[in-house]
């Protein structure tokens, strides 16, 4: 006896939840998050309110947890307050038992105590990279100063993947007895970070006899890359935190070491040619630089460049073009 025929149709048709699939399309469709441990001040310039910028100029999703609060304006730090030990790694775990990350961002941790609470976070999660930045502490008095680098220097560094930081900074820190006549290279600092288990330091600010200054990221063999700037006559703060957070945005999609950092500072190099000055003090990096309207000028060099690219792009019989033979379209200004 022939056995009926199964309707075409039949074969095709597969339940599908709508629950989960719209679960699994927010998923795919997430960005990289990444947590910052940092303080919070209300210019704007640094802190928080740079990384929470920077790394959403990056396309990734900051998670801040805030560890002090900075009282300060445009042109200098008055004092800070730091917060317990508690509150501050509770800020993390809370977080972190539901969203996973993808890279830290480490800046001004308030106290040794607030130290010791990021660093027992940091330890549970060995594999996520992590990119500490270290500030001019100088506001500090000495004692706090001496203590607060001594807490980073055990807790932090041997967890570091890149430390970032200035040059004189980095070697007062790194080389404190440095008595040489000339300074400490970036692959003798590099050295001393690796002996606390850091694996690169990327150091800026290094002066040059022109109109210039080197970053330089090395590692305990030598220099690895990096980016000359021109000297601005402006003052900027916010610099360091805009480097190390952009840095671990793009780390935390899973970039190379060496082209992560190439792209950071070309990313800083932008957010100061486009800074601005919101007070009466220093001027802060833009670090929504691609979004802002072309110039005149650019607008300019845009046609041209557009108008040149179509010339060299047209072919001897403009009929036997096809869709797929014309020239891609120039990519949009935003960077990331």
């Amino acid at each position: 006896m022939t056995k009926p025929a199964i309707p075409a149709t039949s074969a095709a048709v597969v339940v599908v939840d709508p629950l989960t699939s719209i679960e699994a399309q927010e998923e795919a469709q997430a960005p990289a998050c990444v947590m910052s441990f940092n303080a919070s001040e209300a210019s704007g310039a640094g802190g928080l309110g740079c990384d929470i910028a920077t790394i959403a100029a990056m396309g990734a999703h900051c998670l801040p947890v805030v560890t002090s609060i900075i009282l300060r304006d445009t042109a200098e730090t008055f004092e800070h307050h730091t917060l317990d030990s508690e509150t501050i790694a509770e800020q993390a775990r809370l977080i972190l038992e539901d969203v996973p990350i993808s890279a830290w961002k480490v800046g001004f941790l308030g106290s040794p105590e607030g130290i010791s609470a990021v660093a027992e976070v940091l330890s549970d999660y060995p594999d996520v990279p992590l990119v500490a930045y270290l500030p001019n502490v100088a506001w500090l008095d000495e004692e706090q100063q001496q203590s607060y680098m001594d807490a980073f220097r055990e807790l932090v560094l041997p967890q570091t993947h890149v430390l970032v930081g200035n040059h004189k900074t980095l070697t007062d820190f790194l080389l404190p007895d440095w008595d040489a006549d000339r300074p400490a290279s970036p692959r003798e600092l590099a050295v001393a970070a690796s002996q606390h288990g850091t694996a690169h330091v990327l150091v800026t600010g290094i002066s040059m006899a022109n109109q210039f200054v080197d970053n330089v990221l090395a590692n305990s063999l030598g220099p690895i890359t990096g980016e000359k700037f021109e000297r601005l006559d402006a003052s900027f703060i916010g610099a360091g935190d805009t480097l190390s957070a952009s840095l671990a945005a793009l780390l935390s999609v899973g970039a190379e070491i060496h082209s992560a950092v190439g792209e950071a500072l070309s990313f800083l190099d932008q957010a100061l040619d486009a800074g601005f000055r919101p007070g009466m003090g220093n001027a802060i990096p833009d670090r929504f630089f691609w979004a802002l309207p072309p110039s005149e000028e650019e607008e300019e060099e845009e046609e041209e460049a557009a108008a040149a690219d179509a010339e060299a792009a047209e072919p001897a019989d403009p009929a036997a073009v096809g869709p797929e033979d014309s020239p891609p379209a120039r990519p949009s200004r935003r960077m990331h």
